[in-house]
């Protein structure tokens, strides 16, 4: 009996500050926006706990200090994972974004990207930078290996796609945004997103340049904080695009706790260098605008290279029931 009543202890301490979802089918995916998010499709998940924010600066401070952890943005890459990489570009830092002064082509990403040396979860934004007054803003500068480094610490994994895009859409179906079908109904801002025309002109109709304080907009059906906009957030599943099933599932046939692809279909064999694995992002960011990527939705997917960090990229974790999941 007492060592029952631990567990029952021990287990609701691990799900503070998180939400159970029982679980369910629902519609995945969207037909109007970009390619790799259709086709529509029904699949099911079974029940999970979900955090109710994106792990804060607050929360991975704490993980650092237990652990001495140092993320990837802080250790030089090695020169033998990138053949030909310059020896001046050896350096620790990450990806950060800088606004532009004016219009710029919205096909070159280094126009408001810039590598930062010095960049990481403590220095947002350079070397120069703090965490100060950030506390409770969701993390940015992790990389995939960071988010599964503090999810197994805090006994906790990362959520499938499935999962996170079942979570985000808060119990309503069919609809584009996690709120129902208009991006800012009655002129009402719901997420962190880009106002204005990217990247160079911010209104900041959201009060926000960067990111914000977790819960700083209302939940979502479910009770979930942040899930659009603010930070992209990781999941553990390979990006692949969907495959239509060999027939049309009804509803109660769904698919049960779909993931992605593997590994090598990850790979985007355009890209210069060593093939890197990608994982799925969801969410979208402080950084998604109407006139660029619109990727503010729960449907919305991103591949993220999982040896990269940026400064609009972050995280939350679930806790689920192994035994009935298949124990990833």
């Amino acid at each position: 009996m007492f060592t029952s009543a631990i567990t029952r202890i021990i287990a609701a301490s691990s799900t503070a500050k998180m939400r159970r979802l029982e679980g369910g089918i629902f519609t995945m995916g969207s037909n109007r926006f970009h390619p790799e998010e259709a086709p529509t499709r029904h699949v099911q998940v079974s029940g999970f706990w979900i955090d109710e924010y994106p792990v804060t600066n607050r929360d991975f401070a704490r993980f650092v200090a237990a652990t001495g952890y140092l993320t990837l943005a802080e250790i030089p890459p090695n020169p033998k994972d990138y053949p030909g990489l310059p020896a001046e570009m050896s350096k620790p830092g990450s990806l950060v974004f800088r606004k532009p002064a004016g219009r710029v082509d919205l096909n070159d990403i280094s126009q408001w990207w810039d590598f930062c040396f010095g960049a990481d979860w403590e220095h947002p934004l350079g070397p120069d930078s703090s965490l100060a007054g950030l506390e409770n803003h969701p993390v940015v500068h992790i990389a995939y290996q960071d988010a599964v480094a503090y999810a197994k610490w805090a006994g906790k994994s990362l959520p499938t796609e499935a999962e996170w895009e079942y979570a985000a859409r808060g119990g309503i179906p069919h609809a584009e945004y996690a709120w129902g079908d208009e991006l800012t109904p009655n002129g009402e801002m719901l997420a962190n997103f880009w106002q204005g025309e990217f990247p160079w002109q911010n209104t900041l109709l959201d009060g926000w340049e960067r990111t914000s304080p977790v819960g700083s907009f209302p939940a979502n059906g479910f009770g979930l904080y942040d899930m659009i906009g603010n930070v992209w957030e990781w999941t553990c599943d390979w990006y692949s695009l969907a495959k239509p099933h060999g027939k049309t599932y009804a509803s109660c046939c769904a698919p049960p706790n779909p993931r992605g692809g593997h590994e090598h279909e990850s790979y985007d064999l355009s890209a210069p260098g060593p093939l890197i694995g990608r994982k799925v992002l969801k969410g979208g960011s402080h950084l998604c605008a109407v006139n660029y990527c619109r990727r503010y939705r729960p449907a919305a997917r991103f591949p993220q290279p999982i040896d990269s960090s940026t400064s609009h990229v972050g995280f939350r974790c679930v806790i689920r029931d192994n035994s009935t999941f298949g124990g990833f």
